[in-house]
């Protein structure tokens, strides 16, 4: 009865997974390839490989962190066509520079099931890694640098997504190329704990649904994260540092979380909101930007609760002639701006705080009147305003201000110099 167990067990066990030492040679790693079985582990000798990659079935390629692949300016470096491959501790340079084909260090296409991509070194590719189509990818650790040798606008992204559902991007560090990730009719991401420098945007979300963005780091980009025509995403303990038009923008977004983020450092606006809709901002962190927060285009139905505003030329830019309630069941957000009592000392401002007022609204739809802001009438429609609310011609009421902003998670991110 022993004897029948124990080859019962022996033949229930996987088969040992081969390991081969891939010399320094030309073809090598392919050579080496046609030899390997599903499983096997190929580990490359120190040194510099002239090879383009397809990868068809379970292997991993591991270059023990010493090893350099070259494509040599043709197509993608490696191309990962089958389930269950791993390519770890690699240094991956030369694709092609075509667009059209998106010529990539790594692409992972349609039929790469649950690929991981780990720890590898990608440097002056047209895309850093191509996540085409391919389901539950993890790429995770990598630094990717992009190429210098075009303008911004017609580099390659750093990770490009698309139609890839189950896909998780983490830990990497993403600068130069265009867009640190671009996602596009994909759903179901998760992009957490990267570093984005010296790009167009940090994360470009395009008609992608039911995806999270958190613990991110963007730092010297033209815009940090661009949510754009998706539903249910969540931009969660986010750091934006330095970034100079947006640190956070909403277009077409709804139904979204954007939550204790930080955005620090001059940007033109903190957050902009375009025809967005039923969003949750709380907890965020706004400081130092030309605005705090702009909605137009009839943004409706956005929760505005416990955010803290600091230091904004102007807190918030919107127009319009009805009022707008930021805050809710007794807690609405911090104004650095707004010299308040608090009699009783619960922590809440004894009075509303209403960010804009008539002379605001002239000077967004008249620009040119901003030569006479110094003027004796300027002053005194504002003396009346203040002195007699009703005058004020609507936008964002804050009836329930707070007297002390309180520090998001992601404050620990920034950098000690931002």
């Amino acid at each position: 009865m022993r004897w029948l167990l124990s080859i019962s067990l022996l033949l229930a066990a996987p088969a040992w997974a081969a390991e081969w030492d891939v010399p320094n040679r030309a073809g090598a790693i392919t050579q080496t390839l046609a030899q390997a079985e599903d499983g096997d582990i190929l580990r490359l000798a120190p040194g510099t490989y002239a090879e383009n990659l397809v990868l068809d079935r379970p292997v991993e390629i591991d270059g023990q962190g010493h090893a350099t692949l070259d494509g040599q300016g043709e197509g993608s470096v490696i191309t990962v066509t089958g389930p269950g491959v791993v390519v770890r501790n690699l240094t991956v340079i030369g694709s092609g520079s075509s667009h059209d084909t998106i010529d990539s260090g790594i692409k992972l296409t349609k039929t790469a099931k649950a690929p991981q991509v780990l720890n590898n070194t990608l440097l002056g590719n047209l895309y850093g890694i191509d996540i085409h189509g391919a389901r539950d990818s993890f790429v995770q650790g990598n630094r990717i640098e992009g190429r210098l040798d075009r303008h911004m606008n017609i580099r390659g992204n750093g990770i490009y997504v698309w139609n890839a559902p189950g896909a998780t991007v983490d830990g990497n560090d993403i600068r130069f190329g265009r867009d640190g990730i671009f996602v596009n009719s994909s759903k179901k991401n998760r992009f957490t704990n990267n570093t984005f420098r010296d790009l167009r945007f940090a994360v470009h979300y395009m008609y992608a649904d039911n995806s999270e963005v958190s613990g991110n780091v963007s730092i010297g980009n033209d815009l940090g994260y661009a949510v754009m025509f998706s539903t249910r995403v969540k931009v969660t303990d986010n750091v934006s540092i330095g970034d100079r038009e947006h640190g956070v923008m909403l277009n077409y977004a709804n139904k979204s979380q954007i939550t204790g983020n930080v955005v620090k450092g001059g940007a033109e606006k903190c957050t902009f909101l375009y025809n967005s809709h039923k969003n949750d901002f709380s907890g965020n962190w706004f400081e130092g930007c030309d605005i705090g927060i702009h909605f137009t285009a009839g943004s409706q139905n956005n929760r505005i609760v416990e955010n803290a505003f600091l230091g904004n030329r102007t807190q918030v830019k919107y127009v319009s002639t009805k009022w707008v309630e930021w805050s809710e069941d007794g807690r609405g957000n911090y104004w650095s701006d707004f010299a308040a009592f608090d009699v009783d000392g619960n922590g809440i401002a004894d009075a509303p705080y209403r960010p804009n007022d008539s002379m605001d609204h002239v000077l967004w739809t008249q620009p040119s009147a901003k030569l006479l802001l110094g003027s004796p009438a300027v002053q005194l429609v504002r003396w009346s305003q203040s002195a007699f609310p009703a005058l004020l011609p609507g936008g964002v009421i804050d009836s329930n201000a707070l007297i002390k902003p309180e520090l998001p998670t992601a404050m620990q991110k920034v950098p000690h110099d931002g």
